[in-house]
């Protein structure tokens, strides 16, 4: 029994977030405490975004303290910090099944709970959504809260300073929150500092400002030069008592208070109460620590981001059976070998480095890696402009997060067709990460751009021969690879590069095509050898390119009694309506079944269970082959 099932705690009695109201700041502080502690003993059993999470416990229990939610609204930047948040609304009891099939969410979903405004899960639109909140309640005329809270790394995105000059501009009353675990409060940031962000966000210091900047823009020049030297001493005083980032949002309108301690409950409800009040805009830049509260995140909040099951008290996260490598160690490997090789490639990645296995490239090669951090849109468009001048990038980013930089790949690589290859990291299922963080739209998304070619490997061979088919193509090209380890596949004579729009054969039938792209072919080979103990032939081809199309390959298999399309992607819009549709430029009939995603998000779970829950695993392939043929003998 683990000792928060034995002791009695003050969490296990708040049924609702307003019973914080009747603690005091001890007791708050005690609460926190045990909401890590439930934090730290669930991850360690279930895996989960840890380090961001107890870094923003007293920021969540002092905003829930002051708030009544959910009335008030708090939309969450990403979401993975909210585990607090879900604690303190009504799912305690259910937290421990955090990121397991059926159970709660590792992200806010408004599905889940009247609590959660917005399914965060991408990074930057925290701002938008907030903006969007207070701007309806303005106009339905209502009165309540809306905070955002916001990490540095996700205000660094594009979209967000789209928000906050909108912000700037309508100044309406809401409250934004940077959680700031990349700084520490400088030594000028004491009780003269506090006094003036305090006074500054009040609403008699704003009103009285803006009564005499009006009266004296509209005096004489006297009266004009007293402005203008207000303005510079206010400007002065700014400088002196504010971290340089945060005067951005002082010129854009939006009133800054000080950088107050995020693990401080007394201090952060005092300067919350200020900016609640406040008629305009207000940031409150708070200080935190990833992984605070547990020392192993602490000494090392990368390796505790996304974390799977672990020892709570030593720490040691448990590592996977011995095995093949993943995708993305055959992809870092094959990228530093062909960076040896060619001065001219350049790895850029969106502020995941070690995720999409470029470590070593960074180390080996620091002047031709680029980490533009959250900013998808920026790395494509980067990478156009590096093509353009000669060098041949490779942009490796998840395929979940690809969805934000569709623009620039159709305007600034395909139209401009420029020798940049799409890396697509954890194309497919993602796991328990759930719906926002499911890779199944690239394929469908890829597809209908111009110029592009798209590349689906089934193993770790294929994916090296991929990446030195890039190594040696012009244009645009795209690369998709699943998350896990590689399967083994019987061995084929696979040359060096390959040859456009050129599938390979794996298994001979002549009863059954498959026609399985990328992660599908495994699962296709297994069913192939279930069903040919039946007495049933089945072909499986590992098609390799999704564009373009094997059409040798389609129309052959269009001669059997059946042909069907596997893809770990969307069926609108994918690769199994490009077999249809070549098909039919074909004149040929044949049955044809689509096998993948289908419309619908896919929640949270495991890869392998969502896989069979989808009939995508070699068991729901054999079976919906079984029951075609059936239906087909019976006709």
């Amino acid at each position: 029994m683990t000792s928060e099932d034995s002791m009695p705690r003050i969490i296990d009695a708040l049924v609702h977030p307003h019973d914080l109201k009747a603690l005091d700041d001890e007791e708050l502080g005690i609460v926190a405490q045990e909401i890590r502690d439930q934090i730290v003993a669930t991850t360690s059993r279930n895996g989960g975004h840890l380090a961001s999470s107890l870094g923003a416990v007293e920021t969540i229990v002092a905003l829930h303290a002051e708030l009544d939610c959910p009335q008030d609204r708090i939309v969450y930047d990403v979401g993975h910090q909210a585990y607090a948040h879900k604690i303190l609304t009504g799912r305690l009891a259910r937290f421990d099944t955090l990121r397991q099939r059926g159970g709660l969410s590792g992200f806010p979903t408004p599905a889940e709970s009247s609590f959660d405004v917005h399914p965060s899960g991408h990074a930057s639109d925290s701002l938008s959504i907030a903006l969007g909140l207070a701007k309806a309640r303005d106009l339905r005329g209502g009165s309540e809260n809306v905070v955002a809270l916001i990490g540095d790394a996700s205000i660094s995105g594009g979209m967000a300073f789209e928000a906050l000059n909108q912000i700037g501009l309508e100044q309406t009353r809401m409250v934004i929150i940077l959680n700031d675990n990349g700084m520490s409060i400088s030594p000028n940031v004491g009780a003269l500092a506090h006094h003036f962000g305090i006074l500054r966000a009040s609403n008699a210091y704003r009103d009285r400002r803006d009564y005499l900047l009006r009266r004296l823009s509209s005096s004489g020049p006297v009266a004009r030069a007293t402005l203008a030297l207000m303005n510079s001493a206010k400007g002065s005083v700014k400088h002196l008592l504010l971290p340089e980032h945060t005067m951005l949002f002082e010129q854009l309108g939006i009133t800054c208070l000080p950088p107050v301690d995020g693990h401080d409950i007394p201090a952060l409800r005092r300067v919350l109460r200020k900016a609640l009040h406040s008629h305009g805009p207000t940031l409150v830049h708070v200080a935190t620590k990833k992984g605070h509260g547990y020392e192993p995140a602490e000494k090392t909040p990368e390796a505790y981001h996304g974390v799977g099951p672990f020892d709570v008290a030593t720490g040691t996260i448990a590592c996977e059976p011995a095995g093949n490598p993943t995708f993305t160690d055959v992809f870092g490997t094959t990228m530093l070998q062909g960076a040896r090789e060619d001065d001219r490639i350049v790895a850029i990645t969106a502020g995941m480095e070690g995720g999409t296995g470029l470590t070593s490239f960074a180390r080996e090669f620091p002047d031709r890696f680029i980490d533009v951090g959250i900013s998808e849109e920026h790395a494509l468009g980067l990478a156009g402009g590096l093509a353009a001048g000669g060098c041949k990038p490779f942009v490796a980013i998840y395929s979940t997060f690809l969805q934000r930089g569709i623009d620039q790949a159709i305007v600034d690589v395909a139209l401009a067709n420029q020798s940049v290859t799409i890396c697509v990291d954890r194309a497919g299922l993602a796991g328990e990460d759930g719906a926002t963080h499911q890779g199944v739209f690239d394929l469908a998304y890829l597809r209908m751009v111009p110029n592009m070619r798209i590349l689906a490997p089934s193993d770790g061979l294929e994916l090296e021969r991929a990446l030195q088919t890039a190594f040696a193509l012009d244009g645009p090209l795209a690369i998709r690879y699943p998350k896990g380890h590689c399967p083994v596949l019987k061995a084929h004579d696979v040359p060096k590069t390959l040859e456009l729009g050129q599938s390979r054969t794996l298994v001979d039938g002549d009863d059954v095509a498959i026609l399985a792209f990328g992660s599908m072919v495994s699962p296709a080979i297994d069913a192939a050898y279930q069903l040919r103990e039946e007495g049933v032939g089945v072909r499986v081809v590992d098609m390799r390119w999704a564009k373009p199309l094997d059409r040798d390959a389609i129309v052959s298999a269009a001669k059997t009694k059946l042909v069907v399309t596997a893809e770990e992607g969307v069926i609108a819009g994918g690769v199994g309506h490009g077999v249809l549709g070549v098909l039919a430029e074909e004149g040929l009939y044949a049955p044809v079944v689509t096998l993948g995603i289908p419309d619908q998000f896919v929640p949270h779970g495991c890869r392998s269970g969502l896989l069979h829950e989808l009939g995508l695993d070699a068991e729901g392939i054999a079976q919906t082959i079984r029951e075609r043929l059936a239906g087909l003998d019976n006709k």
